[in-house]
């Protein structure tokens, strides 16, 4: 049985807001989102994320338009570390088993409830496939995740960290510093 569920971050980070429309299944997660920013110049994106059993990334497709014009991006994880972009091998992110969408809370999900960090105890360091937006480069990312308390996760990347809220379903409330969920 899937779940629906459907949220609105204010992306304070970005200028903008993001919904997100998301169906979890036993240990899966399927997602469309579109999102709107002012910042570092105004641009809009949409994307739909699927994950294959553990929450592990399965693809990516990201559309994001701005003055440049319009890019996509169709990022794929070959369920054995490997990536691709748009066709493409991917050496950078080999080895990591999520992708990380700049400014969009919804990523940030995944690790978390692949490890149960929500509601045990535990640190995990991660490699992701980081995506940058508005410009859809796909780079590496060392980030590591803790446990603080029940819902609670502090995540951190190079010399920034934040301490997220999640909700029961394992989805961002509030990140400070990046967004805050809506209603």
């Amino acid at each position: 049985m899937r779940a629906s569920r459907t949220v609105t971050w204010e992306v304070t980070a970005s200028g903008g807001y993001e919904t997100v429309w998301a169906e979890f299944g036993p240990g899966s997660l399927r997602a469309r989102g579109r999102a709107v920013g002012t910042l570092p110049e105004p641009y809009w994106i949409t994307y739909e994320l699927e994950t294959a059993d553990g929450f592990v990334t399965r693809r990516l497709v990201v559309t994001a338009e701005d003055a440049a014009g319009s890019r996509s991006l169709d990022l794929r994880h070959d369920g054995r570390g490997g990536w691709s972009a748009d066709g493409g091998r991917l050496p950078g992110p080999e080895g990591a088993l999520d992708c990380d969408l700049g400014l969009c809370p919804l990523t940030n999900t995944m690790p978390v409830l692949r490890h149960g960090l929500l509601r045990a105890p535990g640190e995990r360091d991660f490699l992701m496939a980081w995506v940058s937006v508005p410009d859809l480069v796909v780079r590496p990312s060392r980030q590591t995740y803790t446990h603080l308390a029940p819902g609670r996760v502090r995540y951190a990347s190079g010399d920034f960290s934040s301490d997220l809220e999640f909700d029961e379903d394992g989805l961002v409330a509030r990140y400070p510093r990046l967004a805050r969920r809506l209603g």
